[in-house]
């Protein structure tokens, strides 16, 4: 049996329409009848599975949301962009293009992942914040402020990147390594 369904109540973004979408059963945190975001189609969100689309979320194009995945606020996940397992992404926060948003890794305030983009682990994405190109961000590290993560970046292990701080190229940002204020590293710091 299907969890959900799409239901009448839509949005326009552009010449794409997006249908709110009403839960037919009770699962996870959700009860039978309760109404969530907005999905393109059901090839958004995964119909097994404890993984949902609340609020005025917006999940499109060819972005799927499945596992224990949990997309709410006014995020919007888009592309071939995914977001699995027990991630969360939230408040105006945007993963987009290719980026992978999975373990337990969060996404929120206005951050955006996108490219080739990976956060995963226990680490997060906040903010204002930006990760794109191929940065892969995982462990427990924490991502704030203005900064942008981009090229082949690595930030991993407990390390911190904040403020208007940049973390480029081949760059590795690891252990207990904080960056921040306006500083630009291009090589690895730990």
């Amino acid at each position: 049996m299907k969890k959900y369904q799409l239901i009448d109540d839509t949005v326009k973004l552009g010449k794409i329409i997006l249908y709110r979408i009403q839960a037919l059963k009770s699962f996870g945190y959700i009860k039978k009848g309760e109404l969530g975001g907005f999905v393109q189609g059901e090839h958004n969100l995964s119909q097994s599975g404890p993984c949902w689309v609340s609020e005025d979320a917006k999940v499109y194009g060819n972005a799927k949301v499945h596992g224990n995945a949990y997309i709410f606020g006014y995020a919007n996940v888009s592309g071939t962009a995914e977001v699995y397992e027990h991630a969360e992404v939230y408040g105006n926060a945007k993963v987009y293009g290719n980026a992978y948003v999975f373990g337990t890794a969060e996404v929120y305030g206005y951050a955006n992942v996108f490219g080739y983009a990976n956060v995963s682990g226990n680490a997060k994405v906040y903010e204002d914040a930006k990760v794109s190109g191929k940065a892969d961000i995982f462990g427990y590290a924490n991502i704030s402020g203005d900064a942008n993560i981009y090229g082949d970046a690595e930030v991993y292990g407990d390390a911190e990147v904040y403020g208007n701080a940049e973390v480029y190229g081949n760059a590795k940002v690891y252990d207990n390594a904080k960056v921040y204020g306006n500083a630009k590293v291009k090589e690895t710091l730990y």
